[in-house]
């Protein structure tokens, strides 16, 4: 039988609160078109991702995932790729 250990998200009810941001002043929200401007609070670049206060997991290749699950595809500007 499996037993259940602290850091096992599979077996347990964590949920990111509505918002990681305590500052003044707020970031934007993570539906806000500027949603990319908020403050760091974790970041792995050795996995390519960061979460912002908002919710918002960033990756490197410019792809995002909002807190509600959806997937923003990347969008790297086209100069980029010359």
């Amino acid at each position: 039988m499996r037993s259940k250990t602290p850091l096992d998200t599979a077996t347990t009810d964590a949920t990111l609160p509505d918002s990681l941001c305590t500052h003044t002043p707020k970031c934007p929200t993570a539906d806000s078109p500027d949603r990319e401007a908020a403050y760091v609070v974790t970041a792995h670049p050795e996995q390519g991702w960061s979460l912002l206060c908002n919710g918002l997991v960033l990756f490197e290749d410019t792809g995002e995932l909002l807190p509600d699950g959806r997937v923003i595809d990347p969008h790297r500007p086209v100069a980029a790729l010359a």
